[in-house]
């Protein structure tokens, strides 16, 4: 059936579909630009929903570039769709890397380069968190700073160059001993072998796990400046978090937004001097400390942000048309909860080789307790990971 022939991918949508926000977070995760359209707020995409699916207002309904439809796709249609490898070739590999951020990338490249069948398992995009960074500043030897995008994209190039598979939008499930080898289990049902693997899934955005949040997430609010700011031209948001990371999404913002505000718990925000110094430049933002965000109200759409002052005691409600949450990270370590030692909050403990408490397993970047947060850092440690992987290999014992 004919239809518009669109430039991006297009999901025809409601806020309140559970398989829309799950086909939008797909896309998002894989980094995978797209044109979002509310079918209750469009009649014309109302009406086009109902031709393609027969008279049915079936959603999500999802056009890609070249006609073709996906109705109510699963996960694992997206990924064929985008032709993202889903199965490894081999059911062995002499080291298995979880996670494609730059931890796991460098650390691949670097087994590969030494000769090692190496396997990347990545569930959301190439990159990991700085992927999907606006700009990055500080990473040496870029001098006039690279776009998240643009340095993902290089460093799975140069992985890639020296023979390291990689499968994309696949989670891993389980990692177990198996004799003097562990068995690697993906979502899908693939399972590999390896002599050692090296666990680089990173850390995620914490949440604030007040009312309203989950419900809105995903609709009103965000996680990511980069991934979900473009929806908010000419809009209110307030960024919650007064660190490195709120004050720098915060100005990313402005690019969309007519008006950031950015709100601290704490008495003092955190910010270096330099993006505190931006921010208060900018007519457009404004900064308040010690206000405690205590719910979303909304079910639909985010009708008003009630805080409390903590000064004071007094209660707020706050009008934003949309939220964005920085205030730290949680290490993505479930996988290896019971098989390796951790630390009270997740982190995963390394010895002095960045091996784990189970023989095999290697711990880096983001996710090892005791690593700093930076991109250039996280490189490092894969490189570091990839030798003590490759001491590990030749001396077992």
């Amino acid at each position: 059936m004919s239809g518009p022939q669109p430039a991006n991918i297009v999901v025809y949508s409601t806020v309140w579909c559970p398989d829309c926000k799950r086909a939008k977070r797909f896309f998002g995760e894989q980094r995978i630009p797209y044109v979002s359209v509310d079918i209750e707020q469009d009649p014309a995409a109302m009406a086009y929903v109902q031709q393609v699916n027969g008279g049915k207002r079936i959603i999500p309904t999802i056009v890609f570039p070249d006609g073709s439809i996906l109705v109510e796709p699963s996960d694992a249609e997206l990924a064929g769709k985008l032709g993202l490898q889903a199965k490894a070739q081999r059911a062995f590999y002499d080291a298995i890397v979880i996670g494609g951020g730059p931890t796991g990338l460098t650390a691949a490249l670097y087994l590969a380069r030494e000769g090692m069948e190496t396997l990347v398992i990545e569930k959301a995009g190439l990159g990991g968190q700085a992927g999907i960074t606006q700009v990055l500043d500080n990473f040496p030897g870029f001098d006039e700073g690279i776009s998240g995008a643009e340095f993902a994209d290089r460093l799975t190039r140069q992985a890639r160059r020296f023979g390291v598979e990689i499968l994309q939008a696949q989670e891993v499930s389980d990692v177990s001993p198996d004799g003097q080898y562990i068995c690697v289990t993906t979502a899908g049902g693939g399972q590999y072998g390896t002599k050692a693997a090296l666990l680089a899934t990173g850390a995620r955005y914490r949440r604030l796990g007040i009312p309203g949040e989950q419900e809105l997430v995903g609709t009103n609010v965000h996680f990511c400046a980069t991934c979900d700011g473009a929806f908010y031209k000419g809009k209110r948001v307030l960024v919650i978090g007064g660190g490195n990371s709120g004050f720098e999404e915060g100005l990313f913002l402005t690019k969309f937004a007519s008006r950031v505000d950015i709100v601290e718990f704490a008495p003092q925000v955190k910010a270096s001097a330099i993006l505190q110094e931006k921010v208060a430049k900018r007519s457009d933002m404004s900064v308040t400390v010690n206000h405690a965000v205590e719910a979303f109200q909304g079910e639909d759409r985010l009708q008003a942000v009630v805080v409390r002052d903590r000064t004071t005691g007094e209660r707020k409600e706050w009008q934003y048309d949309g939220v964005f949450v920085f205030i730290g990270l949680e290490p993505n370590s479930n996988l290896v909860q019971g098989l390796a030692d951790l630390d009270p909050y997740g982190f995963v403990r390394t010895d002095g080789q960045l091996m784990t408490s189970l023989p095999g397993l290697f711990a880096a970047g983001d996710v090892r307790l005791g690593s700093t947060k930076q991109a250039a850092s996280a490189a490092g440690e894969g490189a570091t990971a990839a030798l003590m992987i490759r001491n590990y290999l030749s001396n077992p014992g």
